[in-house]
Protein backbone atom coordinates (compact mmCIF):
# COMPACT_ATOMS: atom_id res chain seq x y z
CA UNK A 1 0.00 0.00 0.00
CA UNK A 2 1.23 3.47 -0.88
CA UNK A 3 0.40 6.47 0.99
CA UNK A 4 1.60 10.14 0.28
CA UNK A 5 1.31 13.54 1.60
CA UNK A 6 1.81 16.69 -0.59
CA UNK A 7 1.39 20.15 0.70
CA UNK A 8 -0.51 21.30 -3.20
CA UNK A 9 -0.50 24.94 -1.78
CA UNK A 10 -4.11 25.77 -3.48
CA UNK A 11 -5.81 23.04 -4.26
CA UNK A 12 -7.78 24.54 -7.52
CA UNK A 13 -4.58 26.11 -9.01
CA UNK A 14 -2.70 23.30 -9.30
CA UNK A 15 -5.44 20.82 -9.70
CA UNK A 16 -3.96 19.84 -13.17
CA UNK A 17 -0.24 19.20 -11.69
CA UNK A 18 -2.37 16.82 -8.70
CA UNK A 19 -4.21 15.32 -11.01
CA UNK A 20 -1.21 14.60 -13.20
CA UNK A 21 0.44 13.02 -9.86
CA UNK A 22 -2.42 11.03 -8.88
CA UNK A 23 -2.27 9.72 -12.32
CA UNK A 24 1.17 9.09 -12.34
CA UNK A 25 1.73 7.51 -9.11
CA UNK A 26 -1.37 5.85 -7.96
CA UNK A 27 -1.04 6.37 -4.63
CA UNK A 28 -3.58 4.83 -2.48
CA UNK A 29 -3.87 7.03 0.43
CA UNK A 30 -3.23 10.66 -0.13
CA UNK A 31 -2.95 13.51 2.47
CA UNK A 32 -3.06 16.94 1.07
CA UNK A 33 -2.46 20.15 3.08
CA UNK A 34 -2.72 24.02 1.73
CA UNK A 35 -5.63 23.95 0.21
CA UNK A 36 -6.65 27.51 0.18
CA UNK A 37 -10.12 26.27 -0.51
CA UNK A 38 -13.50 27.09 0.93
CA UNK A 39 -15.82 23.76 2.32
CA UNK A 40 -17.87 24.80 -0.70
CA UNK A 41 -14.56 25.37 -3.53
CA UNK A 42 -12.89 21.66 -3.03
CA UNK A 43 -12.82 19.90 -6.11
CA UNK A 44 -14.87 16.94 -5.33
CA UNK A 45 -15.74 15.91 -8.96
CA UNK A 46 -12.94 16.14 -10.22
CA UNK A 47 -10.98 14.11 -7.10
CA UNK A 48 -13.38 11.27 -7.82
CA UNK A 49 -13.72 11.33 -11.45
CA UNK A 50 -9.75 10.11 -10.71
CA UNK A 51 -10.87 7.33 -8.67
CA UNK A 52 -10.97 8.78 -5.25
CA UNK A 53 -12.94 9.02 -2.21
CA UNK A 54 -12.08 12.23 -0.12
CA UNK A 55 -13.26 14.07 2.91
CA UNK A 56 -11.65 17.64 3.57
CA UNK A 57 -12.09 20.62 6.46
CA UNK A 58 -11.37 23.87 3.70
CA UNK A 59 -11.08 27.62 4.90
CA UNK A 60 -10.59 30.38 2.76
CA UNK A 61 -7.91 31.91 1.37
CA UNK A 62 -5.67 29.79 4.06
CA UNK A 63 -5.02 26.12 5.47
CA UNK A 64 -7.35 23.39 4.50
CA UNK A 65 -6.45 19.59 5.01
CA UNK A 66 -7.95 16.43 3.00
CA UNK A 67 -7.66 12.69 3.25
CA UNK A 68 -8.04 11.16 -0.46
CA UNK A 69 -8.28 7.31 -0.54
CA UNK A 70 -8.30 4.96 -4.49
CA UNK A 71 -10.85 2.69 -4.35
CA UNK A 72 -11.36 2.16 -0.56
CA UNK A 73 -13.60 3.65 2.24
CA UNK A 74 -12.90 6.22 4.09
CA UNK A 75 -14.28 6.54 7.71
CA UNK A 76 -14.09 10.35 9.29
CA UNK A 77 -13.07 10.85 12.83
CA UNK A 78 -13.30 14.27 13.16
CA UNK A 79 -11.64 17.63 11.49
CA UNK A 80 -10.43 19.48 14.42
CA UNK A 81 -6.96 19.31 16.56
CA UNK A 82 -8.26 18.78 20.37
CA UNK A 83 -7.30 21.22 23.28
CA UNK A 84 -8.72 24.46 21.79
CA UNK A 85 -12.31 24.52 21.13
CA UNK A 86 -11.47 28.82 19.70
CA UNK A 87 -8.80 27.53 17.46
CA UNK A 88 -10.53 27.94 13.72
CA UNK A 89 -7.91 26.77 11.25
CA UNK A 90 -8.04 24.08 9.08
CA UNK A 91 -5.41 22.37 9.74
CA UNK A 92 -5.99 18.87 10.81
CA UNK A 93 -8.12 15.33 9.81
CA UNK A 94 -8.48 12.49 11.14
CA UNK A 95 -10.00 9.11 9.67
CA UNK A 96 -9.08 5.07 9.64
CA UNK A 97 -8.93 3.58 5.69
CA UNK A 98 -8.03 0.20 5.48
CA UNK A 99 -7.71 -0.58 8.73
CA UNK A 100 -4.96 2.47 9.06
CA UNK A 101 -5.87 5.38 11.54
CA UNK A 102 -4.82 7.96 9.44
CA UNK A 103 -4.22 12.21 10.67
CA UNK A 104 -3.31 14.39 8.51
CA UNK A 105 -1.93 17.81 9.48
CA UNK A 106 -0.87 21.27 8.84
CA UNK A 107 1.27 22.76 11.43
CA UNK A 108 1.17 26.16 11.55
CA UNK A 109 4.84 27.91 10.44
CA UNK A 110 4.92 30.12 13.20
CA UNK A 111 7.05 32.99 11.58
CA UNK A 112 8.49 35.61 12.74
CA UNK A 113 10.09 34.81 16.26
CA UNK A 114 9.32 35.92 18.50
CA UNK A 115 5.64 36.42 18.41
CA UNK A 116 1.93 35.33 18.57
CA UNK A 117 2.39 33.21 15.57
CA UNK A 118 5.19 31.24 17.27
CA UNK A 119 3.28 31.57 20.39
CA UNK A 120 0.38 29.73 18.46
CA UNK A 121 3.16 26.97 17.25
CA UNK A 122 3.73 25.70 19.85
CA UNK A 123 0.62 25.46 21.32
CA UNK A 124 -0.33 23.56 18.61
CA UNK A 125 2.40 21.41 18.35
CA UNK A 126 1.62 20.47 22.57
CA UNK A 127 -2.05 19.63 21.48
CA UNK A 128 -0.80 17.78 18.03
CA UNK A 129 1.68 15.84 21.00
CA UNK A 130 -1.16 15.28 23.80
CA UNK A 131 -3.35 13.89 20.87
CA UNK A 132 -0.28 11.84 19.18
CA UNK A 133 -0.14 10.10 22.61
CA UNK A 134 -3.95 9.09 23.16
CA UNK A 135 -3.86 7.55 19.87
CA UNK A 136 -0.58 5.53 21.08
CA UNK A 137 -2.68 4.81 23.95
CA UNK A 138 -4.65 2.50 21.64
CA UNK A 139 -2.22 0.48 20.40
CA UNK A 140 -3.81 0.58 16.56
CA UNK A 141 -2.01 1.35 13.77
CA UNK A 142 -1.55 4.93 12.87
CA UNK A 143 0.55 7.43 10.76
CA UNK A 144 0.13 10.93 11.70
CA UNK A 145 1.79 12.76 8.56
CA UNK A 146 1.29 16.13 6.31
CA UNK A 147 3.79 19.07 6.52
CA UNK A 148 5.01 19.72 10.20
CA UNK A 149 6.83 23.08 9.22
CA UNK A 150 9.96 21.49 11.19
CA UNK A 151 13.21 20.74 9.97
CA UNK A 152 14.13 18.18 12.85
CA UNK A 153 18.13 18.02 12.18
CA UNK A 154 20.63 19.88 10.37
CA UNK A 155 20.74 17.11 7.58
CA UNK A 156 17.67 18.07 6.68
CA UNK A 157 18.30 21.84 5.47
CA UNK A 158 20.26 22.83 3.20
CA UNK A 159 22.08 25.58 5.23
CA UNK A 160 21.33 25.65 8.87
CA UNK A 161 23.42 28.89 9.68
CA UNK A 162 21.01 30.84 8.09
CA UNK A 163 17.83 29.20 9.32
CA UNK A 164 18.71 29.37 13.17
CA UNK A 165 16.10 32.06 13.89
CA UNK A 166 13.74 30.87 11.40
CA UNK A 167 10.68 29.38 13.21
CA UNK A 168 10.89 26.13 11.20
CA UNK A 169 14.50 25.36 12.84
CA UNK A 170 14.45 27.14 16.46
CA UNK A 171 15.97 24.59 19.07
CA UNK A 172 11.66 24.83 20.86
CA UNK A 173 10.50 23.55 17.60
CA UNK A 174 12.89 20.95 17.11
CA UNK A 175 12.90 20.02 21.06
CA UNK A 176 9.07 19.43 20.17
CA UNK A 177 9.00 17.44 17.20
CA UNK A 178 11.95 15.41 19.31
CA UNK A 179 9.63 15.00 22.13
CA UNK A 180 6.92 13.76 19.55
CA UNK A 181 8.86 11.11 18.20
CA UNK A 182 10.26 10.01 21.91
CA UNK A 183 6.22 8.98 22.59
CA UNK A 184 7.17 6.18 20.25
CA UNK A 185 6.66 7.44 16.65
CA UNK A 186 9.10 6.56 13.83
CA UNK A 187 10.14 8.67 11.44
CA UNK A 188 9.50 6.75 8.55
CA UNK A 189 12.23 8.29 6.03
CA UNK A 190 14.71 8.17 8.59
CA UNK A 191 14.28 5.02 9.59
CA UNK A 192 15.01 4.28 5.82
CA UNK A 193 17.58 6.89 5.19
CA UNK A 194 18.96 7.46 8.29
CA UNK A 195 22.00 9.87 6.61
CA UNK A 196 20.48 10.72 3.69
CA UNK A 197 20.17 14.07 2.72
CA UNK A 198 16.54 14.26 1.78
CA UNK A 199 14.48 17.55 0.77
CA UNK A 200 10.32 17.83 0.70
CA UNK A 201 10.26 21.79 0.11
CA UNK A 202 12.10 24.28 -2.28
CA UNK A 203 11.27 28.11 -2.02
CA UNK A 204 10.21 29.76 -5.47
CA UNK A 205 13.02 32.30 -4.74
CA UNK A 206 16.36 32.25 -6.03
CA UNK A 207 16.59 29.02 -7.86
CA UNK A 208 16.38 27.45 -4.88
CA UNK A 209 14.62 24.08 -6.73
CA UNK A 210 17.53 24.48 -8.96
CA UNK A 211 20.25 24.35 -6.67
CA UNK A 212 18.54 22.05 -4.46
CA UNK A 213 18.56 24.04 -1.62
CA UNK A 214 15.94 22.82 0.25
CA UNK A 215 14.00 22.03 3.38
CA UNK A 216 12.72 18.39 4.92
CA UNK A 217 9.41 19.61 6.49
CA UNK A 218 6.86 17.00 5.66
CA UNK A 219 6.98 13.62 7.66
CA UNK A 220 5.75 10.62 8.40
CA UNK A 221 5.30 9.36 11.92
CA UNK A 222 4.50 5.75 11.91
CA UNK A 223 2.71 3.72 15.45
CA UNK A 224 4.63 1.22 16.53
CA UNK A 225 2.10 -1.46 15.12
CA UNK A 226 3.35 -0.28 11.40
CA UNK A 227 6.97 0.13 11.63
CA UNK A 228 7.59 -3.77 10.54
CA UNK A 229 5.37 -2.72 7.43
CA UNK A 230 7.43 0.06 6.02
CA UNK A 231 9.32 -1.26 3.05
CA UNK A 232 10.00 2.14 1.20
CA UNK A 233 9.93 5.53 1.19
CA UNK A 234 10.56 8.36 -1.45
CA UNK A 235 9.85 11.99 -2.23
CA UNK A 236 8.85 12.65 -5.87
CA UNK A 237 10.54 15.50 -6.62
CA UNK A 238 10.62 15.80 -10.23
CA UNK A 239 6.78 17.15 -9.61
CA UNK A 240 8.74 20.14 -7.95
CA UNK A 241 10.01 20.86 -11.48
CA UNK A 242 6.94 20.98 -13.07
CA UNK A 243 5.19 24.10 -14.76
CA UNK A 244 2.60 25.70 -11.66
CA UNK A 245 3.43 23.38 -9.43
CA UNK A 246 3.59 23.55 -5.87
CA UNK A 247 6.45 24.31 -3.48
CA UNK A 248 6.39 21.46 -1.89
CA UNK A 249 7.40 17.83 -3.89
CA UNK A 250 4.83 14.88 -2.95
CA UNK A 251 6.24 12.33 0.02
CA UNK A 252 5.38 8.77 0.07
CA UNK A 253 5.98 5.51 1.65
CA UNK A 254 4.99 2.23 1.32
CA UNK A 255 3.54 -0.83 3.38
CA UNK A 256 2.91 -4.36 3.49
CA UNK A 257 -0.91 -4.67 3.93
CA UNK A 258 -1.80 -5.71 7.59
Amino acid sequence: MKIATYNVNGVNGRLPVLLRWLEEAKPDIVCLQELKAPQEKFPEESIRAAGYNVIWHGQKSWNGVAILARNLDITEFGRVLPGDPEDTHSRYIEARVHNIHIGCLYLPNGNPVPGPKFDYKLKWFQRLTDHAQELLNKNIPVILTGDYNVMPTELDVYKPERWLDDALFRPEIRAAFAGLVAQGWTDAVRKLYPNERIYTFWDYFRNAYGRDAGLRIDHFLLSPQLVENLVAAGVDRHVRGWEKTSDHAPVWIELRDL
